[in-house]
């Protein structure tokens, strides 16, 4: 087992590896979204209290869950780099940084969409998981400056590990933050005791959404690793012998 990880922490083996996977997860994931849009916006019937408001949870809910993980991707190869000096665990946070921001962003945006009709306002200062939120996208923010602000790339590795550690602690608040404190936004509905709180024609496209979301996540994470290993082993024997080779590296 130890041995297939070493394997896989190659960078040159990963590259090869990650070109044959992005496909496997990128077309069933789009399949899987359009399945859940369609389903979702057209078959799924109205919420008896939000009407047809409430079907932005279709891509608020997939995005908000994505803007977690790829943060925990970020902190966990930020601590495995740390620990067994990896390059490519610290490849991993640098690829899924300008993601996480992205869903972190979406995520933001498709709340305040559906808090203006149901709490009449666009955004609520008092709310704890909307500004834990907002403070993930600082700290994707701040992550991403951090790493172009140092040159040296083993010392940009190291210093933005560190920051994807502390940062964790606000992962946490977000996801915990409505059953810490009283929030405007509603408790677990997925997952909650006695099974989920939705109808059957609504979870079904909300699960097909989340697992799309999750696998094209995957597809485009894979495929920044990729270029962010050909930044960085640029100089190195692999890449020019790749880059010389008929196939030219696909």
């Amino acid at each position: 087992m130890w041995n297939f990880f070493k394997q896989l922490a190659s960078p040159p083996h990963f590259y090869r590896l990650a070109a044959t996977i992005i496909p496997w997860l990128a077309v069933p994931g789009l399949l899987l979204i359009a399945y859940g849009a369609y389903a979702g916006l057209f078959l799924a019937p109205e919420d008896y209290q939000q009407g047809d408001a409430y079907r932005i949870i279709y891509v608020h809910v997939p995005a908000a869950y994505l803007s977690m993980m790829a943060y925990m991707f970020m902190a966990l190869g930020g601590a495995i780099g740390l620990v067994w000096r990896m390059k490519l665990a610290h490849a991993v946070g640098a690829a899924a940084a300008p993601l996480g921001a992205a869903f972190t962003f979406l995520a933001l945006v498709t709340g305040s969409i559906w808090g203006r009709p149901m709490w009449g306002t666009w955004w609520e200062w008092g709310d704890p998981r909307l500004t834990s939120e907002l403070i993930l996208l600082f700290l994707y923010f701040g992550y991403m400056a951090l790493r172009s602000a140092i040159d040296d790339t083993a010392k940009a590795d190291k210093a933005s590990a560190v920051l994807a550690l502390v940062g964790v602690v606000n992962v946490v608040v977000v996801h915990f933050s409505v059953e810490w404190w009283s929030s405007l936004h509603q408790g677990q509905t997925l997952f909650k005791k006695g099974g989920p709180g939705m109808d059957a024609e609504m979870l079904y496209p909300l699960i097909a959404m989340i697992v799309g979301f999750t696998l094209v996540f995957g597809a485009l994470l894979a495929r920044r690793i990729r270029t962010e290993v050909l930044h960085r082993e640029r100089r190195t024997r692999w890449v020019r012998e790749m880059i010389l080779s008929p196939a030219g590296g696909r």
